[in-house]
């Protein structure tokens, strides 16, 4: 599959794997709607990729946990451009805090932004992806498949998330559209920074060493070439996969090595 003149919406475009993915994008040649909050910025990313790269941008403020929004880039994009070929459903929040200390109010935020988001937009977008038997993607994460400590809300989002594309995964087995979870590695992006807190505001700083983590380029460029290829699931580290095996076959000694790891955050939640 080539994405050259393919109509792309990405959610969560305004910044990290989102602003990656529609510049990635755009060099292969598709035509993008990026959707988010901060609807200035869109429409400054917007400008450099039709400067940069020749393509058609459309900047769509949406909020993906409000349906309506969801119903409504839908339908900006078909009159746009005529047709929807893939639909990632990138937005996303992150959280840390440990579930005792939490306020329930910040677990419904990420259900609404992670898991509800990629329901709305996706319902909205398939009958046209049924037409273009097109592409459409979930970008997931390690922590949909092994829980996190100090991560209830995020987990259980991303694990809603994989359950519900595997599903519909399923259901539309034999129309030929393609559908794929991603699930990058620690990425630097600001997700951690902009991670809530037990009371739901920011925390405004990352826990973790940035600099040995997967760039947001990296991580566009894996999921377009697995759009691309048609993949399946793209777990993108070897600490990821290794995650993912050890949580199946040895859960009880996974539990103690995550442990362990999150032992090790600056200032950890868990010691």
């Amino acid at each position: 599959m080539s994405l050259k003149d393919k109509t792309v919406v990405i959610t969560g475009a305004s910044s990290g794997i989102g602003k990656a993915l529609a510049q990635e994008m755009a060099k292969r040649g598709a035509n993008i709607v990026l959707a988010a909050r901060q609807y200035v910025t869109l429409c400054e990313i917007t400008a450099e990729l039709e400067k940069a790269y020749g393509v058609k941008a459309l900047a769509v403020q949406a909020d993906v946990s409000k349906e309506g929004d969801c119903e409504a880039l839908v339908k900006q994009t078909i009159l746009t451009f005529g047709k929807l070929d893939v639909l990632i459903n990138n937005a996303g929040l992150s959280m840390r805090a440990l579930f005792k200390d939490l306020d329930l109010s910040v677990l419904k935020n990420l259900m609404d932004v992670n898991f509800w988001g990629t329901v709305y937009c996706t319902k909205y977008a398939l009958p046209e992806i049924l037409k273009t038997t097109g592409s459409i993607v979930a970008v997931s994460s390690i922590a949909g498949y092994r829980g996190l400590p100090g991560r209830t809300g995020y987990s259980s989002s991303k694990f809603a998330m994989n359950g519900f594309m595997e599903s519909l995964r399923t259901e539309l087995l034999k129309t030929g559209v393609h559908v794929m979870v991603a699930c990058p590695g620690f990425t630097t992006s600001n997700i951690r920074v902009a991670a809530l807190s037990q009371d739901g505001t920011a925390h405004g700083e990352t826990s973790m060493e940035e600099g040995k983590m997967m760039t947001a380029e990296e991580v566009a460029q894996r999921i377009c070439d697995g759009i691309e290829q048609k993949k399946r699931t793209l777990i993108m580290t070897r600490q990821g996969k290794l995650a993912v095996w050890v949580n199946k076959l040895f859960p009880a000694f996974a539990d103690k090595k995550v442990f362990e790891l999150f032992t090790k955050e600056k200032n950890p939640l868990i010691k």
